[in-house]
């Protein structure tokens, strides 16, 4: 091959997901508005717990990085897609492409991790809640959640610098809405079996093995609820576990989905749908589950509520 045609490209073309003008400016107004619920739901998430006492315990402590996660892992796609949305030509530079691969990647990893953290943390409370407090003490989540930062950020440094060193040519079309690993990679002009397999091994490391110890986790958490005698502390067991087994199974579903097997992946089409769900919706639900499943945020909602309404009436006389 001519070396002349190897060459780094200094943009790539995102070709989102419509040309339809109409189209996108509906798409600008809906994911605007997604956005926009996103920050302020998670940023209001992690707000509640920092105000209130009763929140201070490890599920809510790994829930707040949940929601930091959560909204940065938006941001990392959904500004830049939105700019996309309202001009004709969707330039990305070279290096911002890779930031946005790195950023989006990393944190993907880190809430897979941190969703495994959070099974044993419910595994802990349902299977020996008597030593709950001696075993999640905050050393232990504090060093939980470190490794599920440096372990996300790591894998995504590593993949984001093998893929940025394969030769584009003058291939700088991406068929997507972000620089979405498997959609980079395919504009390479060389042999890019080592990268699949690269990506395969970290998705082993980074997705199935925390996907085992959760499921690992509410094996044993199912099989201590079904020996409970009474039905109500059957019930008051399965909600302690229910906000954060829901986000499990769609989290990880599609994500298993499309990026164990990249060979035999999905169409681009659904490659598109797939990033729209993590990247939007995902984000969107994750406050909405853990406030309308969870007794103690909804109370700790309405205490806030509460104090805001006496303080407005006092001030207000």
């Amino acid at each position: 091959m001519d070396t002349e045609n190897q060459t780094w490209v200094r943009e790539f073309i995102l070709l989102g997901l419509s040309s339809d003008w109409d189209t996108q400016v509906s798409l600008f107004v809906l994911f605007l508005i997604m956005y926009m619920v996103t920050v302020l739901g998670n940023f209001l998430i992690i707000l509640l717990i920092r105000l209130d006492s009763r929140l201070h315990t490890p599920m809510y402590f790994f829930l707040t990085n949940l929601s930091f996660v959560d909204v940065s892992y938006a941001t990392s796609i959904v500004p830049q897609m939105l700019a996309h949305l309202l001009v004709a030509h969707k330039a990305i530079p070279f290096v911002s492409c890779a930031a946005q691969l790195f950023f989006s990647l990393g944190l993907g990893g880190i809430e897979f991790v941190l969703l495994a953290v959070m099974a044993y943390d419910r595994y802990v409370a349902v299977c020996d809640p008597l030593r709950y407090s001696v075993i999640m003490h905050g050393g232990l989540c504090t060093r939980l959640a470190i490794t599920s930062w440096v372990s996300g950020s790591m894998n995504s440094l590593m993949q984001t610098v093998i893929t940025f060193q394969l030769p584009m040519c003058t291939n700088k079309y991406i068929d997507h809405i972000s620089c979405e690993i498997l959609a980079v990679i395919r504009l390479a002009c060389v042999d890019i079996s080592s990268n699949e397999i690269a990506i395969m091994v970290s998705s082993i490391v980074l997705l199935m093995t925390p996907f085992c110890l959760v499921l690992l986790s509410y094996i044993q958490i199912i099989s201590t609820i079904l020996k409970i005698q009474s039905t109500e502390g059957r019930k008051k067991a399965f909600h302690t576990c229910a906000s954060h087994l829901t986000v499990v199974v769609l989290c990880y579903g599609m994500t298993i989905f499309t990026y164990i097997q990249p060979r035999s992946s999905p169409s681009v089409l659904q490659e598109k749908l797939i990033s729209v769900f993590y990247a939007i919706l995902m984000p969107v639900l994750n406050p909405m589950i853990y406030s309308v499943r969870n007794k103690e945020v909804k109370g700790a909602w309405q205490k806030l509520l509460g104090q805001l309404s006496g303080i407005t009436s006092k001030l207000a006389t």
